[in-house]
């Protein structure tokens, strides 16, 4: 149990019977008149849905132990991505439900954070950005570099992105994981 002037970003609570909802943000606010009041901004974790809640100040609210590993991604198990615990190396098969849109960016060796509650796995988190290798797309034209124009690309997970004209196949790119962006070429 937790107070809601304790509520911090990241913070898992459990509320309406049980239902797991990630604070994203939250506001304390004293109006001059009345009771203070804290107002959230909450992210069920399972279905993904925000929704706004406000809670009076000081009112008990039930917190939900989540554990964060840092996990590696070793292979495809049929529907199951198996991660590989760097401390312990036991391994986890997680569901491609819980991987979610992540699984547009995982290839063999890349470390994401793994989010548990009582042995279910919650979903898997990877850094903002990762780098990859375009597996293919289309040649660029010459001359065709200033319009600032885009073309599809697949990268080596299988996933598709538009990319500026002048990337070609085999160039290794820095991708946004959450917006599926093209961010940057990578100097090797």
């Amino acid at each position: 149990m937790a107070s809601t002037n304790d509520l911090k970003n990241g913070m898992v609570l459990k509320l309406d019977g049980g239902q797991l909802w990630s604070v994203v943000e939250f506001q304390h606010v004293k109006p001059g008149k009345g009771p203070a009041f804290v107002r959230t901004k909450l992210k069920n974790v399972l279905s993904g849905k925000v929704v706004d809640k406000t809670f009076n100040a000081g009112v008990k609210v039930e917190t939900a132990t989540v554990d964060k590993r840092d996990m590696q991604f070793s292979y495809m198990d049929g529907d199951y991505f198996v991660f590989m615990d760097m401390e312990t190396y036991d391994q986890l098969h997680v569901d491609r439900k819980a991987v979610g849109d992540a699984a547009n960016f995982l290839i063999e060796g890349f470390t994401a954070t793994v989010a548990q509650h009582e042995g279910e796995v919650l979903f898997v988190e990877l850094p903002a950005a990762v780098e990859l290798v375009i597996q293919e797309t289309e040649p660029g034209v010459q001359g065709d570099r200033s319009t600032g124009g885009t073309k599809p690309a697949t990268l080596e997970t299988g996933h598709q992105i538009n990319v500026p004209l002048f990337i070609t196949t085999g160039e290794k790119i820095k991708v946004d994981t959450r917006t599926s962006d093209y961010l940057g070429r990578v100097n090797s």
